[in-house]
């Protein structure tokens, strides 16, 4: 006797998202080259021809989970004249944003592998990099905008390794006045 089940409903957007999901959360683990297309493909329970379909090769996919991080372009949003301070807070106040950290735990899982270092190197000047020097402007923007994205990103680090950098409040705000002039004189000059 057979059963009249209705089959499951297709939603490929669905799918595509748990994909990509599974995806970031498989390269914030390990690294590029220990990822296959088929433990994405078994996290979300689909056969890896799914994910080739939807991504292409796992270099398009790669690609795609770094573009759907938090990019850093929201530094950009906002006054100028008020950067340093803005982010500094930002950096020592706001709490943890788990895309952000995924995409940093994706970049440093992606230093031992050439291939996914070629393509956050390139992804990360086309996405951040070239945009923020231009947003910078001036004599040695790129310079610029390298130092403060190195302090920015030490800082980030530094609070997650810390839980919060271990200081009281009054040190917080002390840390939040001298990171911001920091970034600012960076930006500026």
């Amino acid at each position: 006797m057979f059963c009249n089940v209705a089959p499951r409903p297709r939603n490929a957007e669905a799918t595509r998202a748990a994909i990509l999901n599974a995806a970031l959360e498989r390269f914030s683990r390990e690294s590029y080259d220990d990822v296959g297309m088929r433990d994405i493909a078994g996290d979300v329970g689909v056969d890896a021809a799914l994910v080739s379909r939807y991504f292409g090769s796992k270099e398009e996919l790669f690609l795609t989970v770094l573009d759907s991080c938090s990019n850093g372009r929201d530094l950009m949003d906002g006054a100028r004249e008020d950067f340093g301070r803005r982010v500094a807070r930002d950096v020592v106040f706001e709490s943890k944003d788990e895309g952000k950290l995924k995409k940093l735990l994706i970049m440093l899982r992606s230093v031992g592998s050439a291939k996914a270092m070629d393509l956050v190197q390139r992804t990360g000047s086309e996405t951040f990099f070239d945009p923020f020097a231009a947003w910078i402007g001036g004599e040695d923007a790129a310079i610029r905008a390298r130092l403060a994205a190195a302090t920015i990103m030490g800082m980030a680090v530094s609070r997650e390794i810390t839980a919060g950098f271990g200081l009281s409040p009054a040190e917080c705000e002390r840390l939040a006045e001298r990171m911001g002039a920091m970034l600012q004189a960076i930006i500026d000059n």
